[in-house]
C-alpha cells in the first residue's frame, strides 16, 4: 500500500510580512508531490514541547483555507527559541518527536538566527531552510565572503569576529539571496514613511531623522532610496560628523529642510553603536538597539546650534528644529507586496524540492542575472559558514554606497 510522505514546516525568529506566502508555496509544491505537510506551532519551541503542537496544512493535499499568502504574520506563530548545539539530548528528543509524527523532513522558515539554530538539528534530522528576513542579511555578496572573517578571543573567553577588507567591487549576479522575503515590503513601508515625513519637514522647515530597522546590516536603509531621502546613513560606514554636518548645512540652505534615514545600527568614528545605552538583550540574545536617530539628533543640535536656524528665519531652537521618527514594527507587519508574495511562495516550493532530493542542511536561495532575471536555486548551508562554523549576517557591500554623498552608488541604484 502506498504511504504518503509527510514533511513538517515551522517559522522561527522575528515575523515578516511574507511568512504565510512561503508556507503557502511550500504546501502547494508538496501537494503536487503528494506530500502531507504538518505545521509545527511556535517555531522550535513547538519541537521542544513533548506534545509537539501541530496543525495539518493540506488535508486531501489541498491547502487549508485559513492559509493565505496575502496575510502578514505567520499562521503557525513564531518564536526566537532555538535548540542549543551543546544539548545533544534535546536534539535527539526533538528528532524522535518528529519521527513519531511520521515526519521525514523539516522546513525551517527564518533568517540568520534560524539557520544557525538549524545547524545542530540537521545532524539528527533532515532539515532545509526557506529564507525570510526584512533585514536582507541572510546570504552572501559573493561566495568567497565567509573567508574574510577573522576571530579574536575576547574577555571571558567570548570570541569576537571582524571582517577583513574584501573586494572593492561586486557584480549583482554574484549575490546569494538577492532579496529575502519580507525585505521588499519593509522597504515599501519605509519609502512611504519618508514621503510622508518629507511634507512635514518641508512645511515647518525642519530636519527629520527617520530610523529604520536592520541591526548591523544597512539594506533597509539602502532600500529607503525609493522614498528619496536626502541623506542615507548605513551601519557599515562609521559616521564622518564634519562631512555630515557640512552636507546638512548645504542641503538646508538649498531647500530649507532635510530628511535623513538612519540605520538603527549606525556607529560613530570609533565603531561604537550610536545611542546604545543598555546592554539588555532581546529574546534572540542580541544587544537591544537603543535610539541611534535620537542620539544623532542630539549631536546635530549641538553642532548646528540655535544660531544656524535663527539666521535663516526659523524662530525655533535647534532642539525643536530637528525631530526623529522610528518606522518601527510596521516594517515587519501587514500585507506583503506582490514581489514578496510571489518569490516567498517560489522559495517555499524550492525548499520542498530540496527535501524531496534529500538535500539536508541546505537552503533555498533567490538569484538574479541579466539573462534570467530572478530565479530560485539551492545552496549547501556550509557555504555560508566561516572557518569556525559561524554564519554571519550579511552587510551592505561598499560598492553599493557612496560614502561621500551619503547616497547609493551607481551600482547601488542599478
Amino acid at each position: 500500500m502506498h504511504r504518503t510522505k509527510r514533511i513538517a514546516i515551522l517559522t522561527a525568529g522575528g515575523d515578516t510580512p511574507a511568512l504565510n506566502a512561503t508556507i503557502y508555496g511550500a504546501v502547494e509544491q508538496a501537494g503536487q508531490l503528494e506530500y502531507e505537510v504538518i505545521g509545527i506551532m511556535q517555531g522550535f519551541a513547538g519541537i521542544l514541547d513533548p506534545r509537539v503542537p501541530h496543525l495539518p496544512l493540506n488535508p486531501l493535499l489541498t491547502p487549508i483555507p485559513e492559509l493565505s499568502p496575502r496575510v502578514g504574520g505567520s499562521l503557525l506563530g513564531a518564536s526566537r527559541t532555538y535548540i542549543s548545539a551543546d544539548d545533544p539530548q534535546a536534539l535527539k528528543d526533538a528528532a524522535r518527536r518528529l519521527e513519531r509524527l511520521g515526519i521525514s523532513g523539516l522546513i525551517c522558515i527564518g533568517g540568520d538566527g534560524t539557520i544557525n539554530g538549524m545547524q545542530p538539528l540537521s545532524d539528527y534530522f533532515p532539515c532545509v531552510l526557506a529564507p525570510k528576513t526584512i533585514d536582507n542579511d541572510l546570504g552572501l555578496n559573493y561566495l568567497d565572503e565567509p573567508n574574510e572573517w577573522t576571530r579574536e578571543e575576547g574577555k571571558g573567553g567570548k570570541a569576537k569576529y571582524h571582517r577583513s577588507p574584501g573586494r572593492d567591487e561586486i557584480d549583482l549576479d554574484e549575490i546569494v539571496n538577492y532579496a529575502t522575503p519580507g525585505y521588499a515590503t519593509a522597504v515599501f513601508v519605509v519609502a512611504q514613511a519618508i514621503e510622508r515625513i518629507r511634507t512635514t519637514a518641508e512645511s515647518h522647515r525642519r530636519i527629520g531623522l527617520v530610523e529604520v530597522m536592520g541591526r548591523q546590516s544597512g539594506y533597509i536603509a539602502l532600500g529607503s532610496a525609493y522614498g528619496q531621502p536626502d541623506i542615507i546613513l548605513l551601519p557599515e560606514v562609521p559616521l564622518d560628523l564634519p562631512l555630515l554636518e557640512s552636507r546638512i548645512r548645504e542641503l538646508y540652505d538649498l531647500q530649507q529642510h532635510v530628511v535623513i534615514v538612519v540605520g538603527e545600527g549606525v556607529v560613530d568614528e570609533e565603531g561604537r553603536r550610536l545611542g546604545e545605552v543598555s546592554t539588555s538583550k532581546d529574546p534572540a540574545g542580541n544587544v537591544r538597539y537603543a535610539g541611534a536617530a535620537e542620539e544623532l539628533r542630539r549631536i546635530l543640535a549641538e553642532r548646528l546650534s540655535d544660531d544656524f536656524f535663527r539666521k535663516r528665519g526659523v524662530h525655533e531652537s535647534a532642539d525643536s528644529a530637528l525631530f526623529t521618527r522610528k518606522v518601527g514594527h510596521t516594517q515587519r507587519g501587514g500585507r506583503p507586496i506582490r514581489f514578496d508574495r510571489f518569490y516567498a511562495a517560489q522559495l517555499g516550493g524550492k525548499a520542498v524540492e530540496l527535501l524531496s532530493r534529500e538535500q539536508n542542511n541546505s537552503l533555498a536561495i533567490l538569484r538574479w542575472t541579466p539573462q534570467e532575471g530572478f530565479h530560485t536555486g539551492g545552496l549547501a548551508a556550509n557555504k555560508l559558514r566561516d572557518r569556525w562554523g559561524i554564519i554571519h549576517p550579511r552587510q551592505v557591500h561598499r560598492s553599493l554606497y557612496d560614502a561621500r554623498k551619503f547616497q547609493l552608488s551607481r551600482l547601488g541604484r542599478r
